[in-house]
């Protein structure tokens, strides 16, 4: 399925195989670089291993960037699948010069459409839907909204795991609202399952049920 989106999307997909360079058709020896599809923005992947002797971002790491879909491939396929990861650890991709936390100035006004997953549900959806959820952010699933995303993050808890799409401003309902709908319908979720939308601003002073979600689809 997340394939087939990316095909869709952008009529490119995962290379048959990684090569660095091929020889040149001419009888010359000169190599000629590969071609490689790029991506409308650079991401960035970030990793977090929660450790309670350290500050929260002294725990969050840069791992690499990426513009190619070939780059993309590569780092996927070379590391561990967020339901491989131990409890208390996440992912982020988000843009390149954004850092994901409520506090970076793009993201401070901002929201996230949530996933909640049972614990049942990491061994056959989890997987799925980061993956689904990586193509959207890289593949610009939203048509003219995309601007209005920032990246997102999946959450690796042992009660169960979280996915989130991250937007910059919760004021533009009209974004955030094509954002849910179109996120909805790529991750293949059943109409009356209902997901919500989360002012930063609230999940930051608030917790669990207090929470009340700003929009729902």
């Amino acid at each position: 399925m997340a394939m087939a989106h990316l095909v869709h999307l952008t009529g490119l997909q995962e290379p048959e195989e990684e090569e660095g360079f091929r020889p040149s058709s001419k009888a010359s020896p000169t190599l000629e670089p590969y071609l490689k599809h790029p991506l409308q923005n650079r991401w960035t992947l970030w990793f977090f291993k929660n450790d309670k002797s350290k500050a929260w971002q002294a725990n969050l790491r840069l791992v690499t960037k990426f513009d190619t879909v070939e780059d993309f491939w590569a780092l996927y396929n070379h590391i561990q699948l967020s339901s491989k990861l131990m409890p208390g650890c996440d992912y982020s991709l988000f843009k390149d010069g954004i850092e994901p936390m409520w506090e970076d100035k793009q993201n401070k006004c901002g929201g996230r459409w949530l996933i909640t997953l049972s614990k049942q549900q990491r061994l056959v959806e989890l997987d799925q839907f980061w993956l689904e959820t990586l193509l959207c952010l890289i593949g610009e699933a939203f048509d003219h909204y995309s601007d209005d995303v920032c990246g997102a993050v999946t959450n690796i808890r042992p009660k169960g795991d979280k996915i989130a799409l991250w937007t910059r401003d919760t004021e533009n309902r009209d974004a955030v609202l094509h954002i849910g709908k179109i996120y909805k319908e790529k991750l293949g979720l059943p109409v009356k399952v209902v997901i919500g939308y989360q002012a930063h601003a609230d999940t930051a002073t608030k917790s669990g049920l207090g929470i009340q979600n700003k929009f729902v689809v």
